[in-house]
Parts: C-alpha cells; sequence; structure tokens
C-alpha cells in the first residue's frame, strides 16, 4: 500500500475501530491501543482488500479479536474495572449513557450481535457471515440480548442501580 492509500484507509476506518474497540474494552487508552495495533498489522501483512465490505470485515474481525486478546491477558484482568470512557460518555447524547452501561453488561455474544444490527446497521445474514454463525442463532441472540437490554434499562430508568437494585450478571460468555 502506499502511504496515500494508508491515510485513506486510516480515514475511512479509524473513527469506527475506536468506537468497536471501545465498545469491546469499555476503555478509551486501551482502545487507542488496539487501533494502532490493527494498523500495524495491517502495514505488516501489506493486506489488500477486494471491496468495501471486505475491507470493513476485515477491520472488524481483527478488532473483535484483538480486543478479546487484551482482555484475556493477565494484565487486563488484574486492573480495576473501568466504565466508559469520558470521551465516549461526552459525544454520547445524555440518554445514551444508560444504554451504553447497560450494553456492557450483556454476555459477549449478545453484545456484539446488537452493535453490529443497531450501532453498525449490518443486515442479519451479514453478521451471521462476519461472525461465523447461523443466522438462527444471530435472531436468537438479539432476541435474548434485547430482552436482557430491556430488564437493564428498566432498572436504570426507575433509578434502581443508582439505589443498589440487583443489576443482570453477563452469563454464557
Amino acid at each position: 500500500m502506499t502511504e496515500q492509500e494508508v491515510q485513506d484507509v486510516y480515514e475511512r476506518q479509524a473513527g469506527r475501530l475506536y468506537k468497536i474497540c471501545c465498545f469491546y474494552l469499555g476503555n478509551s487508552m486501551d482502545a487507542q491501543d488496539a487501533v494502532q495495533t490493527i494498523f500495524i498489522r495491517l502495514l505488516e501483512k501489506r493486506i489488500t482488500f477486494q471491496d468495501a465490505q471486505h475491507e470493513d470485515a476485515w477491520f472488524y474481525t481483527v478488532a473483535r479479536n484483538l480486543c478479546r486478546d487484551m482482555l484475556r491477558s493477565g494484565w487486563c484482568r488484574k486492573r480495576a474495572d473501568v466504565t466508559l470512557p469520558v470521551q465516549v460518555q461526552q459525544e454520547a447524547p445524555a440518554g445514551n449513557f444508560w444504554l451504553e452501561q447497560a450494553l456492557q453488561r450483556l454476555p459477549v455474544k449478545q453484545k456484539e450481535v446488537l452493535y453490529l444490527y443497531y450501532y453498525e446497521g449490518y443486515a442479519i445474514r451479514e453478521i451471521s457471515k462476519l461472525l461465523n454463525r447461523k443466522e438462527s442463532t444471530i435472531q436468537t441472540q438479539l432476541a435474548a440480548g434485547r430482552a436482557k437490554l430491556k430488564k437493564q434499562m428498566n432498572l436504570y430508568m426507575q433509578g434502581g442501580v443508582a439505589n443498589g437494585a440487583k443489576q443482570i450478571k453477563p452469563t454464557g460468555q
């Protein structure tokens, strides 16, 4: 890739990758590190993309796998739990803060399906191909994620979380 091609890819993908990494990692600094690592991998592997869909799929897959690896690392597990980064909280409208908090509490498989469907705008068929899961599985995970998200949001709206009400614990990760 030429320097200009790398710059063009960076401009198209960096913001999206940052949001994906924040979504998985819940931490702005780690998300920035992950985005840098992803672009280093792009340069090292000298990837050429067939089309825009191939580019998006490659970046999402690499981001997801890198974030999972980071979360599994011993260093990451021993750190204190951090809420969403201030920068992301400030970018989102006030009502979205609680939605983001509720999403972070969902099991990973449900969280990533909801993210791809609602935030990235992928169709169920595209998510199925991207995650290598059956369409029926994606539909089930969407339905289960929506149900858990609705319960969590009801707790937030009733002020239950602030008053010590039980939060939904992630299961089946």
